[in-house]
C-alpha cells in the first residue's frame, strides 16, 4: 500500500477506535481528532515499517494509531494547563466543552490505546509504555521549571527530549520492531527519531515566537506568557517585567516585557541548532539500505526545521 493510503487508514482507525457509547467522549475526541494535523508520528511508525522492508505494512497501521492517540492526548491535556483556546484550527476542547470533559477525554483517548494494543507482544507495549512514562516525566519538568523560573539551556533539552523526541523514537523503533529488524537498522532508526524530535521541538517553539495563530492553528506566543521554551531557557529562568505586552516589535516577532532583544536571538540561535540536529538524523539513516522510505524519512528531517505551522 502506498503511504497516503496508510494514512488514509490510520485516520479511519482513529475515530472508529474513539467510538463510546458516551455521546460527549466520542464527540469531542472525534473534534480534536477529524481535524486532522500532521499526522507526523504516524507517518514515522510506517516509513520507518518500510525503510526496514517490513513485509505487511498493514501490521503497522494500528501502531500508528496508537501513537497518534498517545499524541493527540497530550495536546487535549495540554490545552488545559495553557488555557488554550485554539488547536489545529479549531476550538480546543476545553473551550467548547470545558476541563472537565477535556481531561476525561484525554484519558479516553489514552485507555483507547491499551485496548489497540492488547493482543501485541510485550515488546510493543514496552516501548510505547517507556515512551509515554518519558513524556510525563518531560512534562512535569518544564511545569516545576517554569513556575520556579529555573528554565536553563540544559534543563530545556532535557524537556524536549523527554516530551517529543521519546515519542519519536517509539514510533521508528515500533515500526521497526513488528517487522523483526535487525538491531543496527533499529539503532539507527531511533538516533535518527531522537534528533528529529530535538528539531522539531525546537522549531516549533521558534514558531511560538515568530508565527502568527491562523498559519499555526493554534494560539502564539504562550511559552513566553508562561515561562517556558526556548527563549526563556536563553535566559536562564523567566525575566524580570510583568509578562508579554500585547504589542509587535516588528513585522515577526512580539515584544515581550524583559526580553529586549532576546527574542531574536533566540530564533536565530534555535534555527541554527535545529538544523544541526536534522542534519544528525540525516547522517542516522546512512545505516539502512537505499529505499523510497528511507528518502521520505530524510525529507521529513528537513520538512521539521522549514515550516511555517
Amino acid at each position: 500500500m502506498a503511504l497516503e493510503d496508510l494514512i488514509k487508514a490510520v485516520d479511519e482507525q482513529l475515530l472508529s477506535v474513539t467510538q463510546s457509547s458516551v455521546p460527549v467522549l466520542q464527540d469531542a475526541s472525534h473534534h480534536i481528532l477529524a481535524a486532522g494535523g500532521k499526522r507526523l508520528r504516524p507517518r514515522l511508525v510506517l516509513l520507518a515499517n518500510a525503510a526496514v522492508n517490513g513485509p505487511t505494512p498493514a501490521d503497522a497501521v494500528p501502531l500508528a494509531v496508537g501513537i497518534e492517540l498517545i499524541h493527540t492526548a497530550t495536546l487535549v491535556h495540554d490545552d488545559i494547563n495553557d488555557h488554550g483556546t485554539m488547536r489545529r484550527g479549531r476550538e480546543t476542547v476545553n473551550a467548547r466543552w470545558g476541563g472537565t470533559v477535556a481531561l476525561l477525554t484525554g484519558d479516553f483517548m489514552f485507555t483507547k490505546v491499551y485496548q489497540l494494543m492488547a493482543t501485541y507482544p510485550g515488546e510493543i507495549n514496552a516501548i510505547l509504555a517507556d515512551a509515554t512514562a518519558t513524556l510525563v516525566e518531560g512534562e512535569t519538568l518544564q511545569i516545576l521549571a517554569s513556575k520556579q523560573g529555573t528554565l536553563d539551556r540544559d534543563t530545556y533539552m532535557e524537556i524536549i527530549a523527554k516530551k517529543t523526541a521519546s515519542l519519536f523514537v517509539a514510533a521508528v523503533e515500533l515500526g521497526a520492531t513488528i517487522a523483526h529488524a535487525p538491531a543496527g537498522w533499529v539503532t539507527g532508526l531511533k538516533d535518527y527519531a531522537f534528533n528529529l524530535g530535538l528539531a522539531f521541538q525546537i522549531e516549533d517553539d521558534i514558531l511560538d515566537l515568530s508565527g502568527d495563530a491562523e498559519t499555526l492553528g493554534k494560539n502564539a506566543g504562550i511559552d513566553v506568557a508562561q515561562g517556558r521554551g526556548l527563549a526563556v531557557a536563553m535566559q536562564g529562568g523567566r525575566p524580570s517585567g510583568n509578562g508579554v505586552t500585547i504589542e509587535l516589535a516588528n513585522d515577526s516577532l512580539p515584544a515581550v516585557e524583559g526580553f529586549g532583544d532576546s527574542l531574536l536571538e533566540a530564533v536565530t540561535k534555535g534555527r541554527e541548532k535545529a538544523r544541526e540536529y536534522a542534519d544528525l538524523a540525516v547522517q542516522s539513516l546512512d545505516v539502512l539500505p537505499a529505499s523510497p522510505a528511507r528518502d521520505a524519512l530524510r525529507a521529513l528531517a528537513y520538512q521539521a526545521v522549514n515550516r511555517d505551522h
